[in-house]
Parts: structure tokens; sequence; C-alpha cells
């Protein structure tokens, strides 16, 4: 496997330590670039999601469930952050990186301090500047990564930190609620608390990590920082497949974040006698197999058929997800075969979108620009989708059940996503048959990092 890994990508040029010059094997580089990727997006998720354990019993603001109403507020500060990246992720030059990730993470955890502080109902308002703070740092992170032989690899270990931390960060808080017996109000701020210095050292790691290789750039394209003219023209020339992928992703990013908090909601942890920690050792699984699909691509060298391929299993997964969904009560599956299957199918669709997708996309027709700029953008239209979702159905009808609803809906969000991808997926064939008998390679102009 290392051998096979080496003679694919190559040996690591030169990496500086000072004056001192060291050879890195490329499996020790993956693990550590790699790892460091995955665990400061762990902490993200541990200065954004833990309140999510919480459910607020009883309480109520303006009539509405509290809990829908700060997950709704902290939402419009995520959706906020995100219009704003299209703009910031696309500019933000490499050594202004790590600035951005420890401002961001002591104004979040600045906000869940808030959160505690603050009486009620006025306390939620320090959740929206939680979601403001961290709407754009996954584009900052997984901008270290971009752009390299071992991309594939390195975006799938730190994408699969979603599946794996959303688990983690809810059984913490759990374990805070009832072992330690933290109130509900300041879970988030102490989770919050411990994740914030370990964040801010793993931003220093990713900031002293090598650049691109000149071998890098050649197999993956030079990426660049996009003025809002170059975004604009890109956009155009791409606009019926990117709109393909902003529906879905619409549709997609709606259900998991619906998925990921209320998970205690409709699946009853106290009630099912299961551990609190089933989330986190179910979302492992999960992350197991994402990473060894999304790995696997490295070997794969040809960028449009890596493009076909993972477009083939998002379908699968979204036709799988929408059968076991709307098939529910005849199925009579177990709750945690049923949990199992749903985080599967859906993780490996978002994830696709997340990690390694654009980032094969640009390598494939060349485009000169980042992966940030397509991942903010599609991020944006899906998360304004979960507060309208959200919106629409705590106005309508407060008293759902939530496993009917989120079954109803995951249904035919994966029947909805499945055509769109088929969409998406012949709309790549043909431009890539049509750029082959053309023997014509598009370029985007750009302003060089």
């Amino acid at each position: 496997m290392n051998l096979s890994l080496n003679k694919l990508i190559g040996q690591r040029p030169d990496i500086q330590y000072g004056k001192t010059e060291r050879h890195t094997p490329d499996w020790l580089f993956i693990l550590w670039m790699g790892g460091t990727a995955l665990l400061s997006y762990s902490l993200v998720y541990a200065l954004r999601k833990p309140f999510t354990a919480a459910e607020f019993e009883g309480l109520t603001v303006a009539g509405m469930d509290y809990k829908i109403v700060v997950s709704i507020i902290q939402l419009i500060g995520y959706v906020c952050a995100k219009l704003f990246g299209i703009k910031y992720i696309s500019e933000l030059q490499p050594q202004n990186r790590l600035k951005f990730i420890i401002g961001s993470a002591a104004l979040s955890e600045a906000s869940l301090l808030a959160f505690g502080l603050l009486p009620l109902p006025y306390n939620i308002v320090a959740l929206f500047f939680n979601g403001l703070s961290l709407g754009c740092m996954w584009g900052v992170i997984f901008s270290f990564l971009e752009g390299r032989r071992t991309t594939d690899i390195l975006a799938s270990i730190m994408g699969v930190s979603m599946a794996l931390s959303s688990g983690v960060a809810k059984s913490l808080g759990l374990y805070a609620l009832n072992q330690l017996h933290v109130s509900e109000f300041w879970m988030p701020a102490l989770i919050g608390g411990c994740a914030l210095p370990c964040l801010a050292l793993l931003g220093y790691v990713l900031q002293s990590l090598p650049k691109p290789s000149e071998e890098d750039r050649a197999l993956k394209a030079e990426r660049m920082t996009l003025d809002g003219r170059q975004r604009w023209a890109l956009f155009k020339n791409y606009m019926p497949f990117l709109s393909i992928i902003l529906v879905a992703n619409f549709l997609l990013v709606a259900l998991r974040d619906i998925k990921e908090d209320f998970l205690v909601k409709i699946f009853d942890v106290a009630g099912s006698g299961y551990s609190s920690w089933i989330f986190a050792q179910l979302d492992s699984i999960v992350t197991l197999i994402i990473l060894i699909i999304f790995g696997l691509m490295v070997f794969v060298r040809n960028n449009m058929r890596v493009l076909l391929i993972l477009l083939s299993l998002v379908i699968l997964g979204m036709l799988t997800m929408s059968f076991i969904s709307l098939r529910y009560e005849a199925l009579q599956l177990s709750p945690v075969v049923w949990l199992f299957i749903q985080s599967l199918c859906l993780y490996l669709a978002y994830l696709c979108f997340q990690t390694i997708f654009f980032d094969r996309f640009i390598a494939c027709f060349r485009i000169r620009g980042n992966v940030g700029f397509f991942i903010v953008l599609i991020d944006f239209i899906g998360y304004l989708g979960t507060v309208i979702v959200l919106a629409v159905k705590e106005f309508l009808n407060p008293d759902i059940n939530w496993l009917s609803f989120y079954n109803q809906l995951a249904g035919y969000v994966g029947l909805g996503c499945s055509v769109l991808f088929v969409g998406a997926w012949v709309y790549l064939y043909r431009r890539a048959k049509r750029r082959a008998s053309e023997k014509v390679m598009p370029l985007e102009t750009a302003h060089a990092y």
C-alpha cells in the first residue's frame, strides 16, 4: 500500500524546519497533515454543536420552542457568514489564515459565555454571533489542503470529521449534562473553553505546513484568489451544472442540519436504553467507511472519471436513503440500523461536495480558482434552506412527530436529489466528450496567491 502510494504520488519534497531539511514519507505527511485538519475542524464542532445535546424542555420564546429558536438564530448567523465568505474566502491570502482561525474561535467562545451569562430569552442573540464567527472555518482550514497530489486522502480525512465530530459533540454534551450536571446554558461554554486553545495550536501547525509543490500544481492546477468579476465569470461558465448542485445541496444541507440539531428528539436515547455515546460510536463507523471510499480515489488519476464515480455513489446513496425512509414502517429496522444507513447515505453525499469533488472539478477543467469559493457558495444556499424548513415547520405544525417528519423529509429529499444528480452526471459526461473532441481546455484568469 505504501509502495503503491509512493509510486503514484511520489516522494515528498524536502520540507524546511528552520535550517534543517528532512525527507518525509508520504504516509507520514498524510497522517500529519490530514490528522491536523481533522482535529482542527473537530474542535470547531466543539465550539458550535454541543448545545444540540440539550433539549431545553418546556422553554418557549414568543410561543415557539426555545431550542428551535436558538437553532434558527445560530443558523442565521451561520448563513450570514457564508454570504460574506463567498467574497472573503475567495480572496483570503494564505498569510492571514491563522489570524482568521484564532479570531473566529475567540469570538465563538465569547458568544458561548454570553449565552450562559445573559438572562432568558435575550441570551439567544449570543448564538447568532457564535454562528457568524464559525461559518467560514471549513473553507479556511480546507484551503491548507487543496491543490495537492494527496488532496483526495487529506480532504477525506478532514471531511469525515463532520460525521465523527457531530456525534462526539453530542455525546460530550450529554456527558456534561448527565454526569457532570452542568446546566444546559453553561455546557456549551465549558466544552468550547477546552477546545479554544487546542484549535489555536492546531491552526499554528496548519500555517507551518509546506505549500503545494510544482508537481502538485501541474497535476491539480494552481489555486488562485478570485475577485468579484472572476467569480461571476466562473459561475456563468458552468451555470447549468452549478445550478443543479446548488439546488441539490439546498436540500441536502437542510436535511443534514435538521438531523444534527434534533437527533436527540428523533432518536430517544434515554427511552431506548442506549448509551449516550451511541452517536459517536455509529458516526465513527460511518467515518471509517467514507474515509476508505474517498481515500481510494487517489489511485484514480483521471479527474473526470473520479467525478462520475462520485456522482454515481451519491445517486445510489440518495436512492437508498429514500427507500428506507419512505418504507420505514414496512421494513421494521432497528433504530441503530436505521440511523447507521441514514448517516452513511447522507454524509456520503454531503461530504462528497465538501471535500474532494470540487478539488477534482477544478483540476479536471483546469479552472484558475479555489475550492473555498464553491464550498461557501453551496453552504450559503444549503443553510438558507435549513432556516426556511425549520421556520415553516414551527409555524405550521410545532407539535409534529420528529421521527415521522424526518423520514418524510429524507424520503423526498433523496428522490429529488437523485434526479438532480443524474442531471449533473449527464452534464459532466457530455461536457467532457465535447471538450475531448474540441481538444480545448478552458482557463479562467485570476490573481495568483
